[in-house]
């Protein structure tokens, strides 16, 4: 077998508060991004909306940024955090599902949608992984 020790220094730096927010930072970075992209450009956003037949695309949108920028901000701000990464989790799956739909979907855009789709299943993972960490933080303290 080998080593299963951690270096110190590294430990030190898993267990700061700095890592711990970096990580939340990073983790939600596409979210909050696109929360704000999608209130900046808000009309773009809702022609986005309107191709993919998602009406009423203004309310729609709005509905959108809520969810980005409210998820993002309870993992962020590390308050109901298990519940901003459940809203973020079901608004990827939703995704999978109305605009990733690659089994309905000929080639190359089949492809490039399965993509996308498992790249959304393993951030479901990384908010699952986050949730648990979350919780034995909570539970040491």
């Amino acid at each position: 077998m080998g080593r299963t020790d951690m270096p110190r220094a590294i430990a030190a730096i898993l267990d700061s508060g700095v890592c711990w927010f970096f990580a939340r930072l990073v983790l939600t970075f596409v979210f909050w991004g696109a929360g704000i992209g999608h209130l900046v450009d808000f009309q773009a956003s809702v022609a986005e909306l309107r191709a993919l037949k998602l009406e009423p695309a203004p309310l729609m949108n709005a509905l959108l940024i809520v969810t980005l920028l409210v998820g993002s901000l309870m993992i962020l701000l590390d308050r109901w955090l298990w519940l901003g990464a459940g809203i973020l989790s079901g608004f990827l799956v939703i995704a999978i599902v109305l605009a990733h739909n690659f089994w309905a979907m000929v080639e190359p855009a089949r492809t490039l949608h399965f993509r996308v789709a498992t790249e959304h299943v393993s951030l479901i993972g990384g908010f699952m992984a986050l949730a648990v960490a979350d919780r034995w933080r909570r539970a040491q303290r």
